[in-house]
């Protein structure tokens, strides 16, 4: 059993011909076909119209291996986010441990002074007392 209808290859000829004369045009820019597929494939979209014997359009084993190609891209992009995400908080984390150690070490020279202050004041209150 045929797939193609004689009808249909009748039509693909004659697009194949159109082709060669340069006359044949695609479809929603109108440009003169150059490529034997394409002339080929606009043959078989007439005879289709023309409800000639054609077999269905082969795209959705193309479809799914892209769109399983793109899951895996989207997936691959999100665990590198994740990543990325987890070692800025980690950066965040060490940096403010830094400036609060810089602010602590700061205070102490402070302390020290506010302590001896102190110090030297209860020495001459007690003096005074004495």
């Amino acid at each position: 059993m045929a797939k193609y209808s004689e009808k249909s290859q009748k039509v693909v000829k004659s697009a194949m011909h159109r082709m060669h004369e340069g006359t044949l045009k695609s479809g929603k820019s109108g440009k003169t076909v150059k490529d034997p597929k394409q002339a080929i494939a606009i043959g078989l979209s007439e005879a289709r119209e023309k409800g000639a014997k054609v077999p269905a359009k082969k795209t959705s084993a193309k479809k799914s291996t892209d769109k399983k190609s793109a899951a895996k891209k989207s997936t691959a992009k999100k665990s590198v986010t994740k990543k990325s995400t987890a070692k800025k908080a980690t950066a965040k984390k060490a940096a403010s441990k830094k400036t609060t150690a810089k602010k602590s070490a700061s205070k102490k020279p402070a302390m020290k002074k506010m302590a001896t202050k102190k110090s030297a004041a209860k020495k001459a209150t007690s003096k005074k007392s004495k």
